[in-house]
Order: structure tokens, then C-alpha cells, then sequence
């Protein structure tokens, strides 16, 4: 009996009933979309949709209650005419470049500190990330507590005599932003180090003893070969910090309040008293629109590089 075959089938004999897919393997095929499209709907509806909605009242003169009169991008107008926004835009500069900044440096030093093979290394690891297993809530409480110049660090030094040392940085406006500095390097100096470790301990041995053995020496090493070899990690770190000081909320709240009076404000809790306790949704849907913006600014090019990466890998 003759039989035909085609690429990629078995031979099969002439007039042999072709095989079709059954019932079972169409619903297999189809499983893990059914499985997905709930979770895919929800996130169209409450993240996406919520998204253009946030952006329609942007154009839209609507406080305590949506409204949809649009006026255009006049509530853009507003907040580039309202100081507090200003202040807001400038914190928020202060505080996103000190954070990425002493994370950066602070987070590849303990990594280097741990890549020595040091005693106790599993123990320290864990007391350096232990601050990112808590809330920006929790770490703004207790830094606020440290910070207080009645109950914290000052009242502790001049409890030991030091009568002039002042460290009352929580209630000066000019130095209150700092005290959100302090707090999230703390929380999130450890998160970086991880990041750094694991890059450090994924670069060939080989290329450390090549360097050392013509006479580089260890501070050169790093500086020279191993710093190279992590700028995936130094850029994937910045973009990460970048985007959690873009979005820094709780901290300045459970900290600062964003006081005294407006002067620690990020967009963030600008966008949260314009529009909900001052009842200019409108205005506080184009500042959300803005951090959006500066989200994304931060996000695409992230994306893009990893895409590029993979795709000349």
C-alpha cells in the first residue's frame, strides 16, 4: 500500500483518514487564555481605564465631584501657576536625586564590602535588606520618632551632656525634605546591595585574577573591569529608585505630613490634597497625569533596552 507523506508528518497510508485535533486538545490550547482573560480584564478596566478616565478630568473643570465641562488643558495652566506645585517639583528633584544617588553608592559599597567573603556575611546580608521587608509607613514612623528633636537623636546626644548639639532637621523647613532622604536611603540602600551582590557573583573569577595579575590593584579591579561588567544593574537600580521617588507617598506622610506647612510636599501628596481634602479633582487629575508622565519617561527607555538587549542577544 503506497503512502504520502509531508514535511513534519509521519507517512501515512493513501486514503487513511487524516487525523483531526480533538475536542480535548482545543480546550488545552484555549486553557491558559481563559485562565488569563480575568486577570487581563480587571487590569484593562481598574489600571488602563482608570488611567484615561484620570486624564479625561484632567480636561475637565471638575472639584468636589467629576464633572465633564472641559476646559481644555486649563487646569495644566493652574498648575504651572501654583507655587506649592513648584515646591513639589523641586523636592521632589532634591529628594529623587540624593535617594538614586547615595543608594547607588551605599548599596555597591556593602556588596563589595560582602564579595570579600567576609565572616558573618549571611547574617550581615540579612540586616542590610531586612529595612526593605518594611513599609515606607513603618519607616516613616519610626525615623519620625528618631528625628524628633524632643524624643529622638538630639534629645538623646544632649541627654549626654552635649547641651548645644541640635539636630532639629524635622522641623526646619529649609532641611525637613532631607529627613525623607535620610529615611528611604535607609529602607532601600539594602535593596540595591542585592542587586549588586548578585551582578558581582555573576562575573568570571577568571577576569579578577587576570586584572590582579598584571598588577591592577583592588580598588582599581572594581573601578576598572567589575563596574563595567554591572551597568545592567547600575541601570536597572536607577530606574527602579527613580520610579519609587516618583511615587513616594506614604513616606512623606507617616514622616514629614509634607509639613511644616507645604515645604517637604512631593507631587505626590500635592495630587492627594488637591484632590480629595481641597476638592480640586481637576487640578490634582493633571498632577497625576504629570507624575504619569514622568513614570513612563523613566520606564520606556527601561524597556526599550531590555527588548534591544534580548533581541541582539
Amino acid at each position: 500500500m503506497k503512502s504520502v507523506s509531508t514535511p513534519g508528518e509521519a507517512a501515512r497510508p493513501v486514503g487513511a483518514p487524516v487525523s483531526r485535533p480533538s475536542v480535548t486538545g482545543h480546550l488545552q490550547a484555549w486553557l491558559p487564555k481563559l485562565v488569563l482573560a480575568p486577570s487581563v480584564v480587571i487590569s484593562l478596566c481598574f489600571v488602563y481605564g482608570f488611567m484615561l478616565w484620570t486624564f479625561v478630568l484632567s480636561l475637565t473643570d471638575s472639584r468636589m465631584l467629576p464633572s465633564y465641562d472641559f476646559v481644555g488643558f486649563a487646569q495644566y495652566a493652574r498648575l504651572m501657576n501654583n507655587e506649592r506645585w513648584w515646591v513639589a517639583a523641586t523636592n521632589l528633584g532634591v529628594f529623587g536625586v540624593l535617594f538614586v544617588g547615595l543608594c547607588l553608592v551605599l548599596g555597591a559599597g556593602l556588596a563589595i564590602l560582602l564579595d570579600q567573603r567576609i565572616r558573618r556575611e549571611g547574617m550581615l546580608r540579612t540586616l542590610y535588606l531586612y529595612p526593605m521587608a518594611l513599609s515606607f509607613i513603618v519607616t516613616g514612623v519610626v525615623w519620625k520618632w528618631l528625628l524628633n528633636p524632643g524624643l529622638g537623636i538630639q534629645a538623646m546626644v544632649r541627654g549626654w551632656g552635649f547641651e548645644s548639639f541640635t539636630f532639629d532637621w524635622l522641623v526646619d523647613p529649609d532641611m525637613a525634605v532631607y529627613t525623607l532622604v535620610i529615611a528611604a536611603v535607609w529602607q532601600a540602600s539594602g535593596f540595591v546591595m542585592a542587586l549588586f551582590l548578585a551582578g558581582l557573583r555573576g562575573i568570571d573569577d577568571s577576569i579578577l585574577k587576570a586584572a590582579q595579575l598584571d598588577g591592577a590593584s583592588l580598588p582599581r579591579v572594581y573601578w576598572r573591569v567589575v563596574m563595567p561588567c554591572l551597568r545592567p544593574v547600575v541601570f536597572s537600580a536607577v530606574m527602579i529608585l527613580s520610579h519609587i521617588a516618583i511615587k513616594s507617598f506614604d513616606l512623606v506622610v507617616a514622616l514629614t505630613g509634607g509639613g511644616p506647612g507645604y515645604s517637604s510636599d512631593l507631587p505626590a501628596t500635592f495630587m492627594y490634597a488637591h484632590a480629595f481634602t481641597r476638592a480640586q479633582i481637576g487640578m490634582g487629575s493633571a498632577s497625576a497625569i504629570l507624575m504619569l508622565g514622568g513614570v513612563l519617561a523613566i520606564l520606556v527607555p527601561y524597556l526599550y533596552s531590555e527588548l534591544r538587549s534580548r533581541r541582539h542577544g
